[in-house]
């Protein structure tokens, strides 16, 4: 079980319990089965990665009228699953710089010319 997967689950169970729902309410309300919901709150299974699914989520679960916290709620459940959100695939600068952003969280030092272009980035150029 992955830190990222346990840790999707723990910010769904407190963002449930917040909203003041059982797990059947929330499951009820998202039409998802309370069993796989439990297990998905425990890290046990991944959640959906299906965008639309994960804003229902998000939506009864009270991040509604906040974008950023319902964009943080999908990323988060893409990460538990190992995945890279379509839409920095989709940006070419982006994609060419993850070799080196791989590298650095890696511990291994990029090169110049790497940091440069993860600066260029950033900076927007």
């Amino acid at each position: 079980m992955s830190k990222s997967l346990k840790k999707f689950g723990k910010t769904l169970k407190e963002l449930r319990i917040q909203k003041g729902l059982t797990l059947r309410e929330a499951s009820r309300l998202t039409g998802y089965d309370p069993s796989n919901w439990s297990k998905i709150e425990r890290g046990k299974l991944s959640p959906s990665s299906d965008e639309r699914i994960l804003k229902k989520w998000a939506r009864i679960l009270g991040l509604s009228g906040k974008p950023k916290k319902i964009q943080e709620f999908i990323d988060a459940a893409m990460v538990a699953q190992g995945i890279i959100p379509q839409d920095i695939l989709s940006q070419v600068d982006a994609v060419k710089y993850l070799p080196a952003f791989f590298r650095t969280v890696r511990n291994k030092k990029p090169t110049k010319k790497e940091i440069d272009q993860l600066i260029e980035l950033i900076r927007g150029s």
